[in-house]
């Protein structure tokens, strides 16, 4: 069938750019205080700025903007409200306070990574008509995300800020934490009836349990993280095309992608250039704060859309991506005000 064979290429389309945006970032890792390869960054520009921006074709659907209006806090105050703090604190803020306050940022944006890791293999099991994720695959996956983030706060290093690692001692206790992850969600794995652990889903899991491993096995910055935030946006880029290609055929299908192609090249050009002005005067600076505004004003908008627990995105997510969310959707006998169903897509927060 159709549905199958697309289900099986987004799966290994999105196997295959995790492990290679993860080979690919050690293997164009520059030394220590090098500028990135040219490769290496377009591939984070495409990764994240260009992924950020993406999101704003949902502003471009009728039903989605009707959805919005419904929900204002979420979808136009709150994003709104992040954006203009985030320039007003860039503005006044020193640089040297601004780096201390960039770690919970970078904290909640390598959660954000996680939960999209979650949400894919939610998607995976749905594709595959399996049973949902259980409490404890769920759990092994928000702990070996948590963990990531535990292990970058130690090191502030991997994310390139000058900053003193206070809380450095800790660095063990979350390569432990992370380790432990894994292996509770291999045996969770494992506690699955043979018929609802096929192949594709088992390697799906593992990719996404495993997905921060270059945090604790790497000391290169580029080597540690870039590989995640590729693999992330890359992600994120074929399920938002895949979305954008569904529904309607012809023209109107050649329409929303050229649509959505601008959006995402045009808008994450601009927030390139502002993110490169974290070092400008204070005045400058407002452009990088409006960067890291947008890139959370993006993690709240996710949060929201994705949400398969709330009926609006399930039915418009399912009649876009029928290979990834069948009609029914869940598995059979699991109604949809299930807990055990809430994270096919995941919430940035």
């Amino acid at each position: 069938m159709a549905a199958d064979r697309s289900g099986r290429a987004w799966r290994a389309a999105t196997v295959a750019i995790t492990l290679g945006a993860g080979a690919g970032a050690i293997a164009l890792a520059p030394p220590a205080g090098a500028r990135p390869h040219e490769a290496l960054a377009f591939l984070l520009f495409v990764g994240s700025s260009v992924h950020v921006a993406s999101t704003g074709w949902f502003y471009t659907v009728p039903a989605v903007r009707a959805h919005m209006r419904q929900h204002r806090a979420r979808y136009l105050w709150w994003p709104l409200a992040l954006v203009a703090g985030a320039c007003t604190i860039a503005a006044t803020v020193p640089l040297t306070a601004l780096y201390w306050l960039l770690l919970p940022y970078f904290g909640w944006q390598f959660w954000h990574y996680q939960k999209q890791n979650l949400g894919i293999v939610a998607l995976t099991a749905s594709s595959l008509r399996l049973a949902p994720l259980g409490r404890g695959e769920r759990s092994a996956l928000r702990a070996a995300g948590l963990a990531v983030v535990a292990g970058l706060l130690t090191r502030p290093s991997l994310l390139q800020l000058p900053v003193r690692a206070i809380v450095a001692p800790l660095w063990p206790a979350a390569a432990v934490g992370f380790a432990l992850a894994v292996a509770a969600g291999l045996w969770s794995l494992a506690r699955r009836a043979p018929a609802d652990r096929p192949a594709g889903y088992c390697v799906v899991l593992l990719t996404s349990l495993a997905f921060g491993l270059p945090v604790f096995v790497f000391e290169s910055p580029y080597a540690a993280v870039a590989g995640l935030t590729v693999a992330h946006g890359l992600q994120y880029l074929l399920l938002m095309a895949m979305l954008t290609a569904g529904g309607e055929r012809g023209a109107a299908r050649l329409r929303r992608l050229a649509a959505f192609g601008n959006i995402a090249l045009l808008g994450g050009a601009l927030l390139a250039l502002a993110s490169d002005q974290l070092a400008a005067r204070p005045v400058g600076r407002i452009l990088f704060g409006l960067f890291v505004g947008a890139v959370m004003a993006h993690f709240v908008v996710d949060a929201g859309l994705w949400r398969m627990r709330e009926q609006f995105p399930r039915s418009f997510l399912a009649s876009r991506l029928p290979a990834l969310l069948p009609s029914p959707w869940q598995a059979p006998n699991v109604s949809a005000a299930d807990p055990s169903c809430a994270g096919v897509g995941w919430r940035g927060a």
